[in-house]
């Protein structure tokens, strides 16, 4: 496999050129860190017996729902592939410092978070990181409902067949057994996670016809397709954690009724116990400094709800076959269990 960078975000810059502006040197290095973190990698994906195809929505998602999940996989030598769908262009920002990153600012935020990103896969030891159809071809689209769902480019508004064929080459070039992606409300009802979900969905099922788009390689199918979830049990053990904790930063909910992301226990048939590289989460998480706060054992995104960090990570098996490695509870403890 030849894994090569995205195309440079920045600019290059000759010895006549006009100076950088602070904007410009945030982009340019962003994108020279993501350079540096993707070096070419001469190997057939076929190489390696495990290979793990995850696709998100923005920087940040991969971490919060996925991140030991990722971090432990990449420990054990599988192929790990995270491909995210947009740069997170209108997240809000938590550090005053950069507040003028914004997009009601000055802008410039999602070429920041390029930098964030590749930050949290060094830490999480995910060497193959690719944005769909590059960086930049799609735009956050922001919160449903907001106008900027409605802006020309932005991820919301794109062709499904447009959008999954870029994944399909990257399915077809990885040829992974196992993708793990949202469920059809994008877990909370971003618009840009509900996307993600219907391309991934869509690029798996065009992927193994071999009649589709053959320019983009040869036909391969997905063994096992997991959606993230987070038990509704383990989120209000959270809830009950953080208030008896007397943590002040964040606020905390009575309950898991209260938030949107929660699945009933008996959906969720896959646990994954990444609990050895809760460092590596933590770090990541931390890296992803203008989306997380972090205090102790728990976090909070912009809105200031408390959740505590999971070193278990949860997921609903929707295609393929269970495997017969099994938890105390029953469920699934290896997202490869079963492939052959």
């Amino acid at each position: 496999m030849t894994t090569t960078p995205d195309p440079p975000l920045g600019g290059n810059v000759g010895p006549s050129a006009e100076p950088l502006t602070a904007e410009q040197e945030v982009l340019d290095e962003a994108a020279q860190v993501m350079e540096d973190l993707e070096p070419i990698v001469d190997m057939d994906p076929l190489d390696n017996p495990r290979r793990l195809l995850l696709v998100h929505a923005h920087p940040d998602d991969e971490t919060i729902g996925t991140g030991v999940t990722m971090a432990s996989y990449a420990a054990q030598g599988a192929l790990v592939t995270l491909v995210t769908c947009t740069l997170g262009e209108e997240g809000e920002v938590l550090v005053p410092e950069l507040a003028h990153l914004a997009a009601d600012r000055d802008g410039g935020l999602g070429e920041h978070r390029v930098g964030e990103l590749a930050a949290a896969c060094e830490a999480l030891g995910v060497k193959d990181h690719r944005f769909l159809g590059g960086a930049g071809r799609y735009v956050d689209s922001g919160m449903m409902g907001l106008p900027s769902n409605a802006r020309p480019g932005c991820f919301w508004q794109a062709d499904l067949d447009e959008a999954a064929a870029h994944l399909v080459a990257v399915i077809r070039e990885v040829r992974p057994q196992v993708v793990v992606t949202y469920d059809e409300n994008g877990g909370y009802g971003h618009p840009d996670h509900i996307q993600a979900h219907r391309v991934a969905m869509r690029g798996i099922e065009v992927a193994r016809d071999g009649s589709w788009r053959p320019d983009l390689g040869e036909a391969w199918s997905v063994a096992k397709v997991y959606w993230t979830a987070v038990p509704r049990s383990v989120l209000q053990a959270g809830i009950d954690a953080l208030r008896e904790s007397g943590q002040e930063n964040f606020f905390a909910v009575e309950s898991a009724d209260e938030l949107p992301f929660g699945v009933p226990d008996a959906e969720v048939t896959t646990a994954v116990d990444g609990a050895l590289h809760m460092e590596a989460k933590v770090a990541a998480m931390r890296a992803h400094a203008t989306q997380i706060s972090l205090d102790g054992p728990f976090f909070a995104l912009s809105n200031m709800v408390g959740h505590e960090i999971m070193g278990m990570e949860y997921y609903r098996l929707v295609s393929g076959e269970p495997g017969e490695q099994r938890d105390l509870d029953g469920r699934e403890s290896d997202l490869f269990s079963g492939v052959g």
